[in-house]
């Protein structure tokens, strides 16, 4: 049963604040009432048992789904109170469902739609904040909680694409590691055997694969696999500090294949999230900073912060982004057009929907090409396991024949 916090009045006017469980908000107001008092707020208790925590986490398609409905919840004249009770009492997460509750209460106290979503920070981020922020201000709420929708909307698509592209080739190594992993421990052994019995001289592609399998089945290959994992998880602390993130990220943009695909993400991530925060009326420098922690890359989150620096300073956007080099000149160029018209908002909208049907040729093409890579792959892996013990075979073969 929720708890509620209330702030109400008693018959001698004094104000009384205090907490009581109850099954719905109406039902906690009814209570107080029935004692005489003034009720002047009653709303979910944030981070306890049965209500909304500060920590509680939105998926991505339940805040698309919200956004987009409030929008024309809105846009069709409804109260925004009355439309925040709808969704929660529509939306199938109970947790989001009691945010929405705690939400509207807090609304319905005074307090403004976007000082409410601050609350809960890992359902509603920065800049879906910011953009209501601006939205509220200027009148235009339903048209920004819209670009809200949209933006979330290609995010998310650009997300799967990603690792639509990712999942397939490791999916498909760790089949190929599994496959040679057992025909080396298992498969492997009983050639050994046979070998032995003849006491020929092996050549030495079948020696070094008997010694593989021997090491890989010896109390050897836990010291190894304990070192693996020993290093795999220094690494991964490694790169959760500043510098090493900031390595790996630069790492990964110079990765063979993977790292153009993943500087066009970041120059659509860039430019989308910018113009959407421009057009919904976010004021620039505070833009910059929203983009710099939605980067998703700490190379281009310090070259957005030195931008903003520059922007601080009255310089141009265009031209600290060229000077970084992380930047496409397409791109710089652009932006630079778009400062000197007054058309930033859309010529980033631009270049965002140009990149992003780059990342989708990039990915279908990859995809096409990484297909036959692995399956060739597999086929030398196999093959090299299978040649090296069948060299030995063919060898007495012919000494037999002889």
């Amino acid at each position: 049963m929720p708890t509620f916090t209330y702030v109400a009045q008693d018959r001698s006017g004094k104000r009384q604040t205090g907490t009581m469980n109850a099954d719905s908000r109406q039902t906690a107001t009814k209570s107080l009432q029935r004692r005489g008092y003034k009720v002047q707020s009653v709303k979910v208790q944030s981070g306890v048992k049965g209500g909304p925590s500060a920590r509680t986490k939105v998926r991505s398609v339940d805040l698309l789904v919200f956004t987009r409905q409030l929008s024309t919840i809105v846009n069709a004249g409804l109260p925004l109170l009355q439309g925040l009770d709808i969704l929660a009492e529509q939306t199938e997460d109970e947790k989001f469902a009691l945010v929405i509750k705690d939400i509207g209460a807090q609304v319905e106290t005074g307090e403004t739609f976007s000082e409410a979503l601050k609350k809960f920070p890992r359902s509603f981020p920065d800049l879906f904040v910011s953009m209501v922020r601006a939205g509220e201000a200027g009148g235009d709420l339903d048209g920004v909680l819209l670009q809200l929708a949209d933006y979330i909307e290609k995010t998310e698509d650009l997300k799967r694409r990603i690792k639509s592209a990712m999942m397939y080739p490791m999916i498909a190594f760790s089949m190929i590691l599994l496959i040679a992993g057992g025909l080396v421990i298992f498969v492997v052994p009983q050639f050994a055997t046979m070998f032995e019995g003849a006491g020929a001289k092996l050549p030495l592609p079948t020696q070094i694969l008997l010694n593989v399998s021997r090491t890989l089945r010896s109390p050897k290959a836990f010291v190894v696999l304990g070192v693996l994992i020993a290093a795999f998880v220094a690494l991964r602390m490694y790169s959760r500090t500043p510098v090493g993130r900031y390595q790996f990220d630069a790492l990964k943009l110079r990765l063979p294949i993977f790292g153009k695909l993943l500087r066009k993400v970041a120059v659509s991530r860039f430019t989308r999230t910018l113009s959407t925060l421009t057009r919904s009326g976010v004021p620039i420098l505070q833009a910059m900073e929203i983009v710099e922690r939605t980067s998703g890359n700490e190379v281009f989150a310090k070259v957005v912060r030195e931008a903003a620096d520059s922007v601080r300073n009255g310089e141009t956007l265009a031209e600290p982004l060229a000077h970084s080099g992380e930047f496409p000149a397409m791109v710089t160029r652009m932006i630079s057009v778009g400062e000197k018209t007054g058309a930033l908002e859309s010529m980033l909208l631009k270049i965002s929907d140009f990149y992003d049907s780059e990342v989708e040729a990039a990915v279908d093409g990859l995809t096409s090409m990484i297909e036959p890579l692995l399956i060739a792959l597999m086929g030398i892996v196999v093959g090299s396991i299978v040649i090296a013990l069948f060299m030995p075979i063919l060898k007495m073969s012919e000494l037999a024949g002889a």
